[in-house]
């Protein structure tokens, strides 16, 4: 399309379409208004034609504002769950977050006979780390919660120690959190998130009251506020915190998933941090100079740039469909438009024996094609903002249309009209008055 409209149209005619549109008001209005009816009257005259033609720009419009409007909203929630991290942390964990230095694929069966981390290791570092602030652990397994008649299967149950909080950012709604006591003596406390208090105590208090976890009784002590839930994870809502010398009792933390959490001093870079939590683990893991490190360690903003890079190919991947539905559609106006200006040869003559200059049938033909575009583009986001809603409706999670994707659905639309209209505008404005009206 654009190799025709380049052969079609010269630098200087481009420069003198734009120039057009510097017309009078009252001219403006009516090539506004004989444009808009014109537009509507090739939607009339033949329904089923227009509605395939515009079926290709609707659905164009729909996937790619439906992919930005799902990716924002699911990047939103996500982001917003890694609020509370910092971007001075570190994991220290079993598994990488994709293939390690040396690696050219990612080598699972090489991870996968890696041990856990182990709260013991948390002693070792406290005793060693110069360029930490803070050391928490967690350790992590699914266990049914209970309190009296209700249920709540597959809850998270995780295994903190009590230097978790200064690393992660935790917000009550009500409660408390652990003291030193309760998390190195192992008592059977709990923090519950907000879905789990609201399943297994609806509006009733929670914090006081006993449940049974695994089999085992709890005391809750605080309630997470909700954060709402994402893409990926949904933060603390459905996730029961226990003392980790607790939790040994419910799961063998060997075979759960483990993480060291490690915060930075303030005005230690991340770097500095990162070789002495390797160096150190390597030294309390005794491993030879030769041998590869059998722990990875995984910086905060490695996970905001995995999620900025997995949300970069989904938008990619829906441009990519939605342009190839857009460029058949564009097609489909250029027909409507090439056939419009059939029917109208004569009404162009004659009004060009009129006086009409070259350029106002010009615009006129432009015009109409980007209202074409723009009913289709329209269409398009009012089916994406219904789809929103009815996601959000049917799910926990927050799906919307913002007003920047709906901005760029009506950008692209008013372009597709452009591109598609030009050709036939330029030659319906060209044509010879006398031979027009012959028609």
């Amino acid at each position: 399309m654009l190799i025709i409209i380049i052969y079609s149209i010269s630098i200087r005619q481009v420069l003198w379409i734009f120039a057009s549109f510097d017309l009078p008001m009252g001219k403006r209005i009516i090539l506004y208004t004989e444009s808009f009816l014109s537009a509507t009257k090739s939607l009339k005259s033949n329904i089923l034609r227009t509605v395939l033609s515009l079926l290709g720009v609707t659905v164009g419009i729909f996937l790619i504002i439906a992919v930005l409007s799902a990716v924002s909203s699911f990047e939103t929630g996500i982001k917003a769950s890694f609020d509370m991290i910092g971007d001075d942390v570190l994991f220290v964990q079993k598994w990488p977050m994709g293939p390690e230095d040396g690696d050219e694929e990612y080598a699972w069966w090489k991870y996968m006979s890696r041990r856990q981390p182990q709260i013991k290791d948390v002693s070792d570092l406290n005793q060693r780390l110069t360029n930490a602030q803070a050391i928490g652990y967690q350790t992590q397994s699914s266990k049914t919660a209970q309190f009296l008649n209700n249920f709540m299967e597959n809850v998270a149950v995780m295994g903190i120690n009590y230097a978790y909080k200064d690393v992660i950012g935790i917000k009550l709604s009500s409660g408390r959190y652990f003291t030193v006591d309760e998390c190195d003596g192992g008592r059977n406390v709990a923090i519950i998130g907000a879905i789990v208090k609201q399943q297994l105590f609806g509006d009733d208090e929670a914090v006081g009251k006993k449940i049974k976890v695994g089999g085992l009784k709890v005391e809750v002590i605080g309630v997470f506020e909700k954060e709402g839930a994402s893409l990926l994870q949904n933060g603390f809502d459905q996730v029961v915190c226990v003392p980790v010398n607790f939790s040994g009792r419910l799961f063998n933390s060997k075979e759960a998933e483990c993480s060291i959490i490690v915060k930075a001093k303030e005005g230690v870079e991340n770097e500095a941090l990162k070789d002495e939590v390797i160096a150190t683990m390597r030294s309390i893991r005794r491993l030879k100079t030769k041998q590869d490190n059998d722990f990875s360690v995984i910086e905060a903003t490695m996970i905001g740039d995995f999620i900025d890079t997995f949300f970069d190919l989904i938008t990619q991947f829906g441009f990519w469909i939605g342009s190839m539905s857009i460029f058949v559609g564009a097609f489909g106006i250029v027909n409507i438009m090439f056939v419009s200006v059939k029917e109208r040869t004569r009404q162009i003559g004659i009004q060009k024996a009129l006086g009409a200059k070259s350029k106002f049938i010009l615009l006129q033909f432009l015009f109409e094609s980007i209202v074409l575009c723009l009913i289709g583009g329209v269409v398009g986001l009012l089916l994406v903002y219904l789809l929103m809603i009815g996601i959000s409706a049917a799910t926990d999670l927050d799906f919307f249309l913002s007003w920047d994707n709906a901005t760029m659905g009506i950008v692209i639309s008013v372009v597709v009209g452009v591109v598609a209209g030009i050709i036939p505008a330029w030659r319906a404005s060209q044509l010879d008055p006398v031979d027009a009206m012959r028609g």
